[in-house]
Protein backbone atom coordinates (compact mmCIF):
# COMPACT_ATOMS: atom_id res chain seq x y z
CA UNK A 1 0.00 0.00 0.00
CA UNK A 2 3.11 2.37 0.94
CA UNK A 3 4.15 1.91 -2.74
CA UNK A 4 0.87 2.57 -3.95
CA UNK A 5 1.03 5.50 -3.18
CA UNK A 6 4.27 6.55 -4.13
CA UNK A 7 3.48 6.01 -7.41
CA UNK A 8 -0.11 7.77 -7.38
CA UNK A 9 1.73 11.00 -5.77
CA UNK A 10 4.46 10.18 -8.97
CA UNK A 11 1.94 10.32 -11.50
CA UNK A 12 -0.01 13.37 -9.64
CA UNK A 13 3.65 15.03 -9.81
CA UNK A 14 3.60 13.97 -13.89
CA UNK A 15 0.51 15.06 -14.48
CA UNK A 16 0.71 18.79 -13.68
CA UNK A 17 3.83 20.84 -15.23
CA UNK A 18 6.34 23.35 -13.40
CA UNK A 19 5.41 21.63 -10.16
CA UNK A 20 8.85 19.42 -9.73
CA UNK A 21 11.19 21.59 -7.99
CA UNK A 22 15.12 22.20 -8.80
CA UNK A 23 15.84 19.65 -5.89
CA UNK A 24 13.48 17.57 -7.35
CA UNK A 25 15.15 18.05 -11.29
CA UNK A 26 18.62 17.80 -10.02
CA UNK A 27 17.94 14.58 -7.69
CA UNK A 28 16.90 12.43 -10.71
CA UNK A 29 19.65 13.52 -13.22
CA UNK A 30 22.46 12.64 -10.13
CA UNK A 31 21.33 10.25 -8.28
CA UNK A 32 24.49 8.97 -7.30
CA UNK A 33 25.50 12.03 -5.78
CA UNK A 34 22.32 12.63 -3.42
CA UNK A 35 21.59 8.97 -3.40
CA UNK A 36 18.03 8.41 -2.33
CA UNK A 37 17.42 10.36 0.19
CA UNK A 38 18.84 14.26 0.66
CA UNK A 39 19.60 14.76 4.10
CA UNK A 40 18.98 18.54 4.88
CA UNK A 41 21.11 19.34 8.00
CA UNK A 42 19.46 20.90 10.70
CA UNK A 43 20.71 23.25 12.33
CA UNK A 44 19.27 24.72 15.56
CA UNK A 45 20.11 28.23 17.08
CA UNK A 46 20.17 28.87 20.19
CA UNK A 47 17.77 31.85 20.99
CA UNK A 48 19.75 34.59 22.95
CA UNK A 49 17.28 37.31 24.42
CA UNK A 50 19.08 40.12 24.90
CA UNK A 51 18.82 42.27 28.31
CA UNK A 52 17.92 45.53 28.06
CA UNK A 53 18.30 48.14 30.53
CA UNK A 54 15.14 49.51 31.52
CA UNK A 55 14.86 52.60 33.70
CA UNK A 56 11.60 53.82 34.99
CA UNK A 57 10.66 57.24 33.39
CA UNK A 58 9.99 59.99 34.90
CA UNK A 59 6.42 61.69 34.87
CA UNK A 60 5.51 64.29 32.86
CA UNK A 61 5.07 66.66 35.65
CA UNK A 62 8.76 65.79 37.02
CA UNK A 63 9.89 66.63 33.59
CA UNK A 64 7.62 69.99 33.26
CA UNK A 65 9.04 71.35 36.64
CA UNK A 66 12.71 70.54 35.47
CA UNK A 67 12.02 72.21 32.82
CA UNK A 68 10.28 74.94 34.31
CA UNK A 69 13.37 75.19 36.67
CA UNK A 70 15.90 75.57 33.53
CA UNK A 71 13.58 78.38 32.52
CA UNK A 72 13.55 79.98 35.08
CA UNK A 73 17.73 79.90 35.59
CA UNK A 74 17.62 81.10 31.87
CA UNK A 75 15.51 83.97 32.41
CA UNK A 76 17.78 84.98 35.20
CA UNK A 77 20.15 86.27 32.67
CA UNK A 78 22.68 83.94 34.63
CA UNK A 79 25.00 84.39 31.94
CA UNK A 80 24.66 88.74 32.50
CA UNK A 81 24.70 87.94 36.21
CA UNK A 82 28.05 85.70 35.95
CA UNK A 83 30.05 88.11 33.31
CA UNK A 84 28.87 91.60 34.93
CA UNK A 85 28.93 90.92 38.20
CA UNK A 86 26.63 93.73 38.90
CA UNK A 87 25.17 94.25 42.69
CA UNK A 88 22.74 92.10 44.26
CA UNK A 89 20.84 95.81 45.44
CA UNK A 90 21.48 98.88 45.18
CA UNK A 91 21.55 102.29 47.38
CA UNK A 92 20.60 105.30 46.53
CA UNK A 93 21.79 109.10 47.63
CA UNK A 94 19.36 108.56 50.71
CA UNK A 95 21.23 105.50 51.60
CA UNK A 96 17.62 103.50 50.88
CA UNK A 97 17.58 100.41 48.93
CA UNK A 98 17.18 100.32 45.41
CA UNK A 99 15.70 97.06 43.57
CA UNK A 100 15.39 98.68 40.41
CA UNK A 101 18.28 99.76 38.36
CA UNK A 102 16.37 103.23 36.85
CA UNK A 103 17.13 104.83 34.29
CA UNK A 104 19.25 102.45 32.93
CA UNK A 105 17.76 99.80 30.53
CA UNK A 106 21.16 97.67 29.97
CA UNK A 107 21.95 97.18 33.67
CA UNK A 108 20.26 95.12 36.52
CA UNK A 109 20.65 94.28 40.03
CA UNK A 110 20.82 90.73 40.79
CA UNK A 111 17.46 91.14 42.89
CA UNK A 112 15.63 92.64 39.97
CA UNK A 113 16.90 89.96 37.72
CA UNK A 114 15.00 87.49 40.27
CA UNK A 115 12.44 88.83 40.17
CA UNK A 116 11.61 89.59 36.47
CA UNK A 117 12.37 85.78 35.89
CA UNK A 118 9.69 85.03 38.80
CA UNK A 119 7.46 87.33 37.12
CA UNK A 120 7.69 85.60 33.30
CA UNK A 121 7.13 82.24 34.93
CA UNK A 122 4.01 83.63 36.65
CA UNK A 123 3.55 84.85 32.93
CA UNK A 124 3.82 81.43 31.55
CA UNK A 125 2.30 79.43 34.19
CA UNK A 126 -0.98 81.17 33.00
CA UNK A 127 -0.65 80.19 29.90
CA UNK A 128 0.17 76.62 31.23
CA UNK A 129 -3.55 76.76 33.01
CA UNK A 130 -4.99 78.03 29.99
CA UNK A 131 -4.12 74.96 28.59
CA UNK A 132 -5.10 72.87 31.05
CA UNK A 133 -8.49 74.22 30.85
CA UNK A 134 -9.32 72.70 27.37
CA UNK A 135 -8.84 69.19 29.24
CA UNK A 136 -11.71 70.19 31.22
CA UNK A 137 -14.67 69.87 28.72
CA UNK A 138 -16.90 67.94 30.89
CA UNK A 139 -16.34 70.25 34.05
CA UNK A 140 -17.23 73.53 33.22
CA UNK A 141 -17.08 74.79 36.68
CA UNK A 142 -13.47 74.05 37.17
CA UNK A 143 -12.32 74.85 33.46
CA UNK A 144 -14.04 78.34 33.76
CA UNK A 145 -12.18 78.48 37.19
CA UNK A 146 -9.09 77.62 35.45
CA UNK A 147 -9.14 80.24 32.57
CA UNK A 148 -9.78 82.72 35.16
CA UNK A 149 -6.83 82.26 37.19
CA UNK A 150 -5.11 81.87 34.04
CA UNK A 151 -5.84 84.86 32.47
CA UNK A 152 -5.49 87.17 36.19
CA UNK A 153 -1.73 85.36 36.75
CA UNK A 154 -1.45 86.74 32.27
CA UNK A 155 -2.51 89.96 33.12
CA UNK A 156 -1.12 90.66 36.44
CA UNK A 157 2.33 89.57 35.48
CA UNK A 158 1.97 91.68 32.21
CA UNK A 159 1.38 94.80 34.40
CA UNK A 160 4.25 94.42 36.62
CA UNK A 161 6.39 94.05 34.06
CA UNK A 162 5.84 96.30 31.79
CA UNK A 163 6.29 98.55 35.76
CA UNK A 164 9.74 97.23 36.19
CA UNK A 165 10.41 98.23 32.44
CA UNK A 166 8.77 101.59 32.50
CA UNK A 167 10.83 102.48 35.88
CA UNK A 168 14.26 101.72 33.50
CA UNK A 169 13.33 104.03 30.61
CA UNK A 170 15.13 106.91 31.02
CA UNK A 171 12.81 109.90 31.54
CA UNK A 172 13.38 112.97 29.36
CA UNK A 173 15.16 116.29 31.15
CA UNK A 174 13.13 119.34 30.77
CA UNK A 175 15.89 122.56 30.68
CA UNK A 176 13.81 125.09 32.33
Amino acid sequence: MHKQNRSSEHAKKDGMLGSETILEKIRKKTPWIFGNKLRKPKIIFPKFKRRRISLPLPSKSLILIGLFIILFILQTGIIYLIIRKPPAVGVDLDDRPMFIWEDYIHEAFIIESIVASILMLLFSTGFILLYHASKYVYNKKFADWLIFIGILMIIITFVLLQQMLNAKIPKPVNPT
